[in-house]
């Protein structure tokens, strides 16, 4: 395998997980702090017994690292990788999370949405036939 071929599925690779891991501990995170009454913090002391229910919630810490391996991904392919390439690719985990939302968080999604997110996947489709480094190393 030639090298430019092994960067190219090591971006592959590293977008799947932005694009899954993402939104999946965009979800668990949201699924957790759901859980958590909010309304009643009016004092420090509301507030930091707010925080230490928040960490022991097991779906809040899913969701966190869920997310912290998003942003190791995200790190590591913008290493090698063009941002202009990486961000409008890894936008296709937009998608997921409203697929996400909709069937595990119960949110409903509008057609008008469900149209915008077609167009930002057609996008997608277009930046990802481009290469991912178009810009010479110094």
């Amino acid at each position: 395998m030639r090298s430019s071929e092994g960067l190219h599925l090591k971006t592959f690779i590293l977008l799947l997980v932005m694009v899954v891991f993402g939104p999946l501990g965009d979800v668990f995170l949201g699924k957790g702090m759901r859980r958590l009454q909010t309304a009643g913090i009016r004092t420090p002391a509301d507030l930091v017994h707010f925080f230490l229910r928040a960490f022991s919630s097991e779906t809040v810490w899913i969701g966190i690292l869920l997310l912290a391996t998003f942003f190791a991904a995200y790190t590591l392919v913008l290493s090698w990788a063009d941002f202009s390439f990486v961000q409008p690719a890894s936008s296709f985990a937009y998608a997921i999370v409203a697929l996400l939302g909709h069937y595990f968080l119960g949110e409903f999604v509008s057609t008008t949405r469900w149209i915008g997110i077609l167009i930002i996947c057609a996008g997608v489709l277009v930046v990802g036939a481009t290469p991912p480094r178009t810009t010479e190393r110094a």
